[in-house]
């Protein structure tokens, strides 16, 4: 079985929902506040057990995905609400930092297989494009809908409507 943790078997269930017709999946992992302060581990001993069961059961999800013809049907995101700062508290842990925050994406027929921005030596600022929540917003609905349609449904809230056909994507993710 590929399934080693709890988060590989979230996995397999987003995927048996995709399979089965459901249009948006959420899987949430445990925290990865890595402050070390009582509550939460340091940054290396909480990489140490956190990263490989993520590498683990993200490779897992795509490789089912490959297998059966729907990796450019399902759009993954992983990421997270910040980004940890580059600078090592006292006691081994780090705190929080907004200016950059990392993310994958895989799949959804986007253009895959790249880095895309970089960061000074300390990953503490971005030195090429800086992207917002915004352009991955964007980037998100012009995949999972079609922005023609989209100015034509007066379902769609306008403002959603007007992100759809007028946003600015990661244009380095369009196939």
């Amino acid at each position: 079985s590929r399934i080693t943790n709890l988060l590989g078997h979230q996995m397999l269930m987003a995927r048996r929902l995709v399979e089965r017709g459901c249009g948006f999946v959420t899987v949430v992992d445990c925290t990865w506040d890595f402050h070390n302060d009582g509550n939460n581990p340091a940054t290396i001993e909480g990489m140490n057990v956190l990263g490989p069961q993520a590498d683990h059961a993200i490779a897992a999800f795509m490789d089912d995905l490959e297998e059966r013809g729907l990796t450019d049907k399902v759009l993954l995101l992983v990421t997270g609400e910040m980004g940890r700062s580059p600078k090592k508290q006292g006691n081994g842990g780090t705190g929080h930092w907004s200016r950059l925050t990392p993310l994958l994406v895989a799949g959804g027929g986007l253009k895959m297989g790249q880095v895309i921005g970089k960061t000074d030596r300390n990953g503490g600022e971005a030195t090429t494009q800086q992207y917002l929540p915004q352009h991955l917003l964007a980037t998100i609905l012009q995949t999972v809908f079609d922005p023609g349609e989209a100015r034509l449904d007066s379902s769609i809230p306008s403002d959603l409507a007007r992100l759809m056909t007028t946003g600015e994507p990661i244009r380095e993710l369009l196939a």
